[in-house]
């Protein structure tokens, strides 16, 4: 097996157990070694690290998979399988809709499995996972018995491991979108087009903490997707819910989700949602509850900068057009903001609207979503509820 040598001073990061080994750590590779090839990990003095799988086009150039001298084979991945699932089976016994397999927080990095009703929807984000695609489908059906497994490595981010995007069918056949039921309400996933994999599980949650909040209330949802956050918010009893997304596509998908579920009076607004609230708030509207959901604002660690500002902009407009005692939920899922950061933006943005506020809580992502804490980029959502005084 290829050893890769860490240079000298540079594996504290690697022995304090992050699982990314970068291309500037390493001094040397010795012995021959393919793409996707599993290779130890070593100090310069020699000292076993771990080992995992090597990709030469990437700047990670490992992922490492475990800290133990042992075989990585297929008994080991479909023990990790195994692992993963029985997670899932004790939080989420009865769920149609899970995430099954959570990258680094499975200790399974680059792959990313969902499951939504009878579908399995699969990403292979690394070249080490990508070679295994055969393995992987083969596991999944053994584990799952799939009416179908999608493929989803359609994400900009296999560019930078060298891959080409790919989407397809991979196994079975799927005749359309998946209905499937997350806390008694009926909801489309669109798991060949929609964004990444069809539907966002990681706010599971966090919709679910929405019910003592919203009797009653007069609510806005920005960034709306397709209303998830707005069909709990009304089927909790909310008076009114005006709901903000700019995707055509998108609002069609939640004007069927608000039907399956014979709710109504949800007022779907298409527009850009920096616009739209900054509108909103020159009608003067007021809200008793205002939930800010956006895509990630920082795709990289350059563009930090620019996500703050976005985040200042639409949490500024929230405070404002909050009643006194109304309450904002407001979300980032930009991995590169860190949460002390996020917490700072909307507390200024509080102060730039002279609002008196309360921190009712600060929460994460959902359980399937698994945190591991020597790798701080498995905690991307931030979501805070608070308190317009």
């Amino acid at each position: 097996m290829a050893e890769v040598v860490l240079a000298p001073g540079r594996e504290g990061r690697t022995l304090s157990g992050h699982v990314w080994v970068y291309d500037n750590q390493i001094q040397d590779v010795e012995g021959d070694v393919a793409p996707g090839d599993i290779v130890d990990v070593v100090t310069a003095s020699g000292r076993h690290v771990g080992r995992g799988y090597y990709n030469p086009y990437s700047r990670i150039r490992v992922r490492l998979l475990t800290f133990e001298d042992e075989d990585v084979d297929r008994a080991f991945f479909a023990q990790r399988l195994d692992e993963a699932l029985a997670l899932r089976r004790r939080f989420y016994p009865t769920a149609q809709g899970v995430r099954l397999v959570f990258s680094e927080g499975d200790r399974l990095p680059g792959l990313i499995v969902d499951r939504f009703g009878d579908v399995v929807v699969v990403q292979l984000l690394t070249m080490g996972m990508d070679v295994r695609r055969k393995m992987w489908t083969e596991l999944l059906i053994e584990r799952l018995e799939p009416r179908a497994i999608v493929e989803r490595s359609d994400v900009p981010s296999r560019r930078l491991e060298g891959l080409q995007l790919q989407r397809g069918v991979l196994f079975g056949s799927l005749p359309g979108p998946v209905l499937f039921e997350e806390n008694g309400l009926v909801f489309e996933a669109d798991v060949l087009e929609g964004q990444k994999t069809g539907f966002f599980l990681d706010q599971r949650e966090n919709r679910q903490m929405l019910r003592p909040l919203a009797a009653g209330a007069r609510v806005l949802e920005a960034f709306c997707y397709t209303g998830s956050f707005a069909l709990f918010a009304r089927a909790f009893g909310a008076e009114r819910v005006m709901a903000i997304e700019q995707s055509h596509a998108a609002l069609q998908q939640a004007r069927r989700n608000e039907a399956a579920n014979r709710l109504s009076g949800i007022e779907w607004v298409e527009a850009n949602a920096f616009d739209e609230l900054r509108r909103l708030d020159q009608q003067h509207e007021r809200f008793d509850l205002i939930i800010l959901d956006p895509p990630a604002f920082a795709r990289t660690r350059r563009s930090v900068e620019a996500a703050l500002r976005g985040y200042k902009e639409i949490n500024l407009r929230a405070w404002r057009m909050l009643q006194p005692g109304g309450f904002l939920v407001t979300c980032s899922c930009s991995q590169h903001v860190a949460p002390d950061q996020f917490f700072g933006v909307v507390a200024e943005a509080a102060d730039d609207a002279r609002r008196v506020w309360r921190l009712i809580d600060s929460r994460t992502q959902a359980y399937d979503h698994p945190i591991l804490p020597a790798v701080p980029e498995t905690l991307y959502l931030k979501c805070l509820v608070a308190q317009a005084l």
